[in-house]
């Protein structure tokens, strides 16, 4: 059993960022959601948001659309859905590139204060889109601009120019044995 912290260490140097990088990795559930609890503190703060999902296609009926474009988020699902359903991948590939095009275009553009780049890793890690370019347009963003990024093995690029990195980890699932995702849970 652990003991409660006794001492709090505070950091050498505090300052304030006008705004954060954050990407939420690993091979757990939950990086997605945590993004949107992210979402709804930034829509607390009367912040605009825009939230670009990469996997995800119009087809899909997911509660955190729903609630968000309820709120006020601009919503765009660029996505093909699941690689291993896709007839073809090329045409998954172009989608993707079409969906970095519009997330450079509402970084750079600076209405947004927080943009959420929702599993925007996979086509990175499958050479779809150029990780190098979606780390330079983060870097170079408005400063008023806030990023989240989401999906499995976010590389070395994003982890580079990410301010806050959390890895989520896979200790159980209930999909590993047989229950399929939940209507409210997962989506």
């Amino acid at each position: 059993m652990t003991q409660p912290p006794q001492e709090y260490r505070e950091p050498a140097e505090k300052k304030h960022a006008k705004s954060l990088v954050v990407v939420n990795t690993g091979d757990g559930r939950g990086k997605s959601s945590s993004a949107w609890g992210i979402m709804l503190r930034a829509l607390g703060r009367g912040w605009k948001v825009g939230v670009v999902q990469y996997m995800k296609s119009g087809n899909w009926k997911v509660g955190e659309e729903a609630i968000g474009i309820q709120l006020g988020v601009d919503w765009w699902h660029i996505g093909a859905g699941f690689s291993w359903e896709s007839k073809d991948l090329s045409k998954d590939e172009a989608i993707a590139k079409e969906a970095w095009a519009h997330s450079k275009a509402i970084i750079e553009g600076g209405a947004y204060e927080l943009v959420i780049l929702d599993e925007i890793t996979y086509p990175i890690n499958w050479n779809w889109i150029s990780g190098a370019e979606v780390a330079e347009t983060i870097r170079n963003r408005p400063s008023q601009v806030n990023v989240v990024l989401t999906g499995r093995s976010a590389s070395q690029e994003l982890i580079d120019v990410a301010d806050t990195v959390s890895s989520v980890e896979n200790v159980k699932h209930a999909f590993e044995s047989g229950i399929m995702a939940k209507r409210g849970i997962d989506y």
